[in-house]
Order: C-alpha cells, then structure tokens, then sequence
C-alpha cells in the first residue's frame, strides 16, 4: 500500500473519533423495533415513522426516533437533536452543540 493511501486512512479514522464534524441534513434508516421494523426518515429538518405511536399522537415523535436522536447526536443540529436524559428536545432545553 503506498504512502498515501496509508495517510488517507489515518485521517480517516481520525475523522471518525471526531463525529461532531459532520452535519447530517438528511437520513434514512430500517429500525428493527420490539414488534416490527420501522422506517425513519430525516428529510428538510422533519423526522417521520412509519410506526403507529409517530403518526397517532400529536408530540411528533416516538421511541424509534428518540433512539436514532440520540445515537446520532453529535452529528445532528441542536433543533433535530433529543435529550434521552433530560426528556426534552436538546434546542428547547437550551443545550448548545
């Protein structure tokens, strides 16, 4: 393997210890619930879920939301982030990140 390459793979795995560089603005994504698997979707800052819970109450949310939320917080907007611990949206608990 040339030098080069073997520096590109350095970096990037540097990059990977360091998620708060990425900005995801979309995603898409099978979440394999406790019942069924579910689709969710990040698209022009709205989540959806194909699950019963997301499209019967008015939060907007459910748990499979919640979850991805939270996995992949680091790499998402205060405004489409979820505080697990705190129970409350990261952007109206006034959280910056």
């Amino acid at each position: 393997m040339n030098s080069s390459m073997i520096g590109k793979i350095e970096k990037a795995h540097r990059y990977a210890r360091e998620p708060e560089r990425v900005r995801l603005s979309c995603v898409e994504a099978i979440f394999q619930g406790s019942h069924d698997a579910y689709q969710i979707r990040l698209k022009d800052g709205h989540w959806t879920c194909s699950c019963h819970t997301f499209s019967s109450h008015a939060v907007g949310t459910c748990s499979h939301v919640m979850a991805l939320q939270h996995m992949l917080a680091e790499m998402l907007p205060n405004s489409l982030r979820y505080d697990i611990d705190a129970e409350t949206p990261m952007a109206a608990s006034g959280t910056t990140g």
